[in-house]
């Protein structure tokens, strides 16, 4: 039996995938509507954490920040109270690496084994099963749930001991959002200086300074429908960890530290909610 807990944008995709592909799945989620779809399915449902843990033999976790990961970890019906023994648990959650080495130091405290596998993906590669696995854990831990991450995503980096899964998804959302901010900013330059933004966006796109990322937000950017694909909120959270974790290591960031105060003004605005793109609307309002 596989564990998933937490069934948001992402969760509830990933743990699609599991399903159809065979596996046999118990979930949580804080609410239980969002588990509805998979139940449906065949999926069973935990009343708690510690349930999940009950059950399964390997438990996934997809949450939004650290402190809920550390919600369902601990407590009566919490994570740890449930897992069995040698057991093994993955977050697959985008955390600080600091804080992914705490949780599998806790983890071998409670007798049980721990992947961090972040993944680089959205919603519609989610949903198709082409994410990204940044893995960082012991090898034959990592061996042992492959055939999972498969189901769920078209390639497995595994980058070393835990928390270099983690320090690797920062790593990688870094540049995935100084690159649309960069697409942003010159639309939003180019419109301003009278030039016509669908001209100006397929000329950039043709050329080899922009990238497959950038040109997978055309229409997101010209149709300004900013459904959330990777809500812009959590994208200013990562942008949050990657300067705290920097700060740790004594690693300069001018350009990503820039960006990360225009995502709080876009936040701050009303846009949390909306597409990471949605930092052109921002930048190109009146």
């Amino acid at each position: 039996m596989i564990g998933f807990i937490g069934l948001g944008i992402m969760g509830q995709n990933m743990a699609a995938n599991l399903l159809e592909k065979g596996e046999q799945l118990v979930v949580f989620n804080r609410t239980k509507e969002k588990a509805q779809a998979l139940l449906d399915k065949g999926a069973n449902w935990a009343e708690s954490p510690r349930q999940v843990g009950e059950q399964a033999d390997i438990v996934f976790t997809m949450l939004t920040d650290p402190a809920a990961v550390q919600a369902v970890a601990y407590g009566e019906d919490g994570l740890f109270s449930g897992m069995k023994e040698n057991s093994l648990w993955v977050d697959v959650s985008t955390v600080k690496p600091a804080f992914t080495k705490e949780m599998a130091e806790a983890s071998r405290a409670h007798h049980i084994r721990f992947v961090d596998a972040p993944v680089s993906g959205s919603k519609a590669p989610a949903q198709q099963g082409k994410l990204h696995f940044l893995v960082g854990g012991d090898e034959q831990d990592v061996k042992e749930i492959t055939p999972l991450l498969e189901k769920m995503g078209q390639s497995i980096q595994h980058m070393g001991v835990n928390g270099n899964g983690s320090s690797t998804k920062l790593a990688v959302n870094m540049l995935l959002v100084q690159s649309l901010t960069g697409l942003s900013e010159a639309i939003s330059f180019g419109e301003a200086v009278g030039l016509d933004r669908e001209h100006l966006m397929d000329v950039l796109l043709a050329l080899p300074v922009t990238s497959d990322i950038q040109a997978g937000k055309r229409d997101t950017i010209l149709q300004q429908n900013f459904d959330p694909q990777f809500p812009l909120e959590h994208a200013y959270k990562d942008l949050q960890q990657i300067s705290e974790t920097a700060y740790e290591a004594g690693a300069p960031l001018p350009m990503t530290n820039s960006v990360k105060e225009l995502y709080a003004l876009a936040k701050k605005n009303g846009y949390g909610k909306q597409d990471v793109a949605a930092v052109y609307a921002l930048l190109a309002r009146d």
